[in-house]
C-alpha cells in the first residue's frame, strides 16, 4: 500500500475520531452555555439552510444530519493535513501527537473563521461563545490524536518483503 493511501486511510479514522469530539464538544458546551446540546450541530448547516438553523432545538435531516456529515466532512479535510505532517515527523509517543492536534487545531480556527467565507464557517458563532468554540476546537485536537495513536501501529509498520 503506498503512503499516500495509509495518510488518507489514516485520516478518515482520525478525522473521524476528531468529528466525534467535536461533535461531543459542541453539545457539552452549549448545555454549559445553557443551550440545546444539538443547536450547534444543527447551526453547522447553516450553509444550507441559512443562520436560523442555528436556532432549531429539534433533531431531523435536514439540520441535524446535514450539521453532523458536514462536521464530520470538515474534521476528515482537517486530518488530511494533521496525517501529512504526522507522516513527515514519523512516529511519535500521544502527548507530542496533542501538541501537534493543538497546533493544527488552532490553524483550522484562524482558517474557519478568519479565511472562509461567512456562509461557509461551522456556524458555531451562531450558538455558542469564543470560549465554547476554543472548547470545540480542543475536541476536535483530542480526536484528531486519539486517531493518529489507533492508527500509528498501521501507518509505521514496515512492510514485509
Amino acid at each position: 500500500m503506498t503512503s499516500w493511501t495509509r495518510i488518507l486511510c489514516a485520516a478518515v479514522v482520525s478525522g473521524s475520531c476528531a468529528g466525534l469530539g467535536s461533535a461531543a464538544a459542541l453539545a457539552a458546551a452549549a448545555r454549559v452555555e445553557g443551550k440545546a446540546g444539538i443547536r450547534p450541530i444543527n447551526a453547522t448547516s447553516h450553509w444550507l439552510n441559512g443562520d436560523a438553523a442555528g436556532n432549531y432545538e429539534g433533531l431531523d435531516g435536514t439540520h441535524t444530519l446535514v450539521g453532523f456529515l458536514t462536521n464530520q466532512a470538515a474534521s476528515i479535510f482537517w486530518a488530511v493535513f494533521f496525517e501529512i505532517w504526522r507522516a513527515w515527523r514519523g512516529p511519535a509517543r500521544p502527548l507530542p501527537m496533542l501538541r501537534d492536534a493543538l497546533v493544527l487545531s488552532v490553524v483550522a480556527a484562524a482558517v474557519d473563521y478568519g479565511a472562509t467565507p461567512r456562509r461557509f464557517t461551522p456556524g458555531w458563532e451562531l450558538v455558542l461563545s469564543r470560549w465554547g468554540m476554543a472548547v470545540v476546537y480542543g475536541g476536535l485536537a483530542l480526536g484528531l490524536t486519539a486517531g493518529a495513536v489507533l492508527t500509528q501501529p498501521y501507518r509505521f509498520r514496515r512492510p514485509r518483503s
